[in-house]
């Protein structure tokens, strides 16, 4: 779920001795757990933070960009500087983009699993494979830690409102045991079971549905559009009746204004998603034809430039499709076609990603975990 940590600082002492100082006004702890970790302070891993602040946790903050954890330490955390520092938490919370980063954050040199005392919890808030979650479980298990994988669905004004809703699966005695950090950060916690994996598959299906939802919204509005209909009242007479679900409400109204920016996931990260949950149905032998689909079209969007506007952006390359014009481009910071920031020229090669002569540089996607 944020920002990627390329590397782990070094130590030079023994985990167990190191130590955060804490500001002296930072509230009492917790009867049971004293102190929180976060790894990761992109949108969502600062909301946790702020939150459990606010619920009288003691916080130790941690992210690659050093400015997010002195933000929070002036609002009473501790800013660590090296995960070493984590090794007197009793929970440490991650929240990161993908696998690569978390297996960074906890396999690494001097990593979670390596600093982390006995019967400390690792709680991983992000969306990552099913296999993941298995193998952290595992892992901290040897070191006689615990391991809970508890992914959200919600987005990041959600979080900041504790708003979100949580799925946890790993064992049920460390499950109870983060139950109430859990609480101050979402209005629902659904206990998924024992494997930690299956909640990483609840939250990669919820993914799939929202994308598919997206998806179906940018083409049905940009059809109204087509057809002369004023798509704010489309957007009304759908969620006023039938559709009135929280997804058909949030993103359907993104896409009708057009506000793709700032996001609040990437549709990179979206891509990584559809991704992990596709090669879980290739592994369990389910077809996903629409998923399949609606992953090629986050790839698409990607393709158009569009990598660093919200995953609702799909309602963008359906307007742009569509022949809309500039379909809020504009707004969207990219050039009258959509192509301007792709680098794409005009030989039709837009999906590919491709310059003029098929031999440009496909643009890096910025993938700011939100």
């Amino acid at each position: 779920m944020d920002t990627l940590i390329d590397h782990l600082p070094a130590r030079a002492a023994k985990p167990a001795r190191d130590t955060v100082a804490f500001p002296a006004s930072q509230a009492s702890p917790q009867a049971t757990i004293k102190c929180v970790g976060v790894v990761g302070l992109g949108r969502m891993g600062e909301a946790f933070a702020a939150n459990l602040l606010t619920a009288g946790y003691r916080i130790v903050a941690f992210d690659r960009d050093q400015r997010r954890a002195q933000a929070l330490q002036a609002k009473g955390a501790g800013a660590a500087t090296r995960l070493a520092e984590f090794a007197t938490c009793d929970v440490v919370l991650t929240s990161l983009p993908d696998d690569a980063a978390l297996e960074t954050v906890a396999f690494g040199r001097d990593g979670l699993i390596d600093i982390l005392q006995p019967g400390a919890v690792h709680v991983s808030m992000s969306t990552i494979s099913p296999e993941l979650s298995r193998r952290l479980a595992c892992a901290h298990a040897a070191q006689g830690q615990d391991f809970v994988a508890a992914p959200v669905l919600g987005n990041p004004d959600l979080a900041q409102a504790q708003r979100l809703f949580v799925m946890a699966g790993g064992a049920p005695q460390a499950v109870a045991r983060v139950q109430p950090v859990l609480a101050h950060l979402g209005q629902r916690v659904f206990v998924i079971g024992d494997d930690p994996g299956q909640a990483s598959l609840v939250k990669l299906a919820g993914n799939v549905m929202t994308a598919a939802t997206l998806e179906t919204m940018g083409e049905v509005i940009a059809l109204l559009r087509k057809g002369g209909i004023n798509p704010r009242l489309a957007f009304d007479v759908f969620t006023g009746s039938l559709f009135d679900g929280k997804v058909h409400k949030t993103y359907g109204g993104k896409i009708v204004d057009e506000r793709y920016d700032p996001p609040g996931m990437t549709a990179p990260l979206a891509v990584k998603d559809l991704r992990l949950a596709l090669a879980e149905a290739e592994k369990l032998a389910v077809p996903m034809s629409v998923a399949s689909v609606v992953h090629d079209r986050l790839v698409a969007a990607v393709a158009r430039g569009f990598g660093r506007l919200d995953w609702s952006a799909l309602g963008l390359l359906a307007a742009v499709d569509a022949g809309l014009g500039d379909a809020g481009l504009g707004d969207a910071g990219l050039g009258d076609a959509g192509l301007g920031d792709a680098g794409l020229g005009d030989a039709g090669l837009g999906d590919a990603g491709l310059g003029d002569a098929g031999l440009g540089d496909a643009v890096p996607a910025n993938q700011q975990r939100a």
